[in-house]
């Protein structure tokens, strides 16, 4: 709402966060996606990027102004380096869009936590969120954070400012508490983290399928077996055959089609009676 006007083009990624293109339609503009493919990194295709804006200019459409990126990536768990970064930014300063890095898996399975507003000029042209929700585990406090420059941030304040009021000072308190962690709480978090993610590779083998080991996030996701017609159908397999949910990636866009993710949120015995079912299960599709 504070930099999109109706028509407006926003670049959001194939596979991605599915509420980036819902939350573009809620205010007219036009999403746009573009592809992350696992040959590439899970990484935008900056070929492809140009070939985009060069597609809209020519058919007379509204340009683009917003670009959601998200690394550490969901659902790909790709971590970004700080030379796709620093190739987003002049992108964005090379367009005029504004890049906006939703950042709140940073700290989970990551020894190497990375902003994008590390790169020289960054704030100039971009924004990054995060969330204690998955950063400290306090889903559903509603606490979050937003940085910028002071321009972007005093507009998305005039937005915000009448959508509501301010947070609870006693849970504002908490977070200060927890943003005091040490690195020893970190890695407890993650031992935690790590132990629930071998759980998750073991019914993805279970099931065929392949991934990438060095997955950041607290998701895993997986490639399906070449003789399974689609993700929606191993994923319906598992849970009418197994009684387990695994989530199918084509609710993350066509690109996630071939690949399905598992939640490390759950706990290890709850891992590991989904695996039990899932060595027990004919799951071939």
């Amino acid at each position: 709402m504070a930099f999109l006007n109706p028509g407006d083009g926003v670049l959001t990624p194939n596979p991605g966060y599915p509420t980036y293109n819902s939350v573009s339609k809620l205010v007219g503009a036009d999403a746009v996606a573009y592809t992350l493919d696992e040959k590439n990194g899970w990484y935008p295709d900056f070929d492809e990027l140009e070939r985009l804006l060069k597609d809209r200019r020519e058919t007379g459409k509204p340009a683009v102004k917003l670009m959601w990126v998200n690394y550490p990536n969901m659902p790909t768990g790709a971590d970004a380096s700080m030379e796709v970064f620093e190739r987003l930014v002049a992108f964005g300063k090379a367009h005029g869009i504004v890049i906006c890095n939703d950042n709140p898996y940073g700290f989970i399975l990551n020894e190497h936590p990375r902003s994008i507003l590390g790169i020289p000029g960054a704030k100039d042209i971009c924004i990054e969120l995060n969330s204690m929700s998955k950063s400290h585990n306090m889903p559903g406090w509603r606490m979050a954070m937003l940085a910028s420059n002071a321009q972007f941030v005093q507009w998305i304040l005039r937005v915000k400012s009448n959508i509501d009021s301010g947070q609870f000072r006693p849970m504002q308190s908490a977070v200060i508490e927890a943003l005091k962690s040490g690195k020893e709480w970190y890695d407890r978090m993650n031992a935690v983290y790590r132990s629930r993610r071998a759980l998750a590779g073991q019914i993805m083998e279970a099931l065929g399928c392949t991934y990438d080991r060095q997955q950041t996030g607290m998701f895993l996701w997986g490639r399906i077996p070449e003789d399974v017609s689609s993700s929606e159908a191993l994923a319906d397999k598992v849970l009418y055959g197994a009684n387990v949910f695994i989530t199918p990636g084509f609710v993350f866009g066509s690109a996630g089609d071939r690949f399905v993710r598992i939640s490390l949120c759950c706990k290890n015995e709850r891992l590991e009676t989904a695996l039990e079912r899932v060595l027990g299960l004919e799951y071939r599709v």
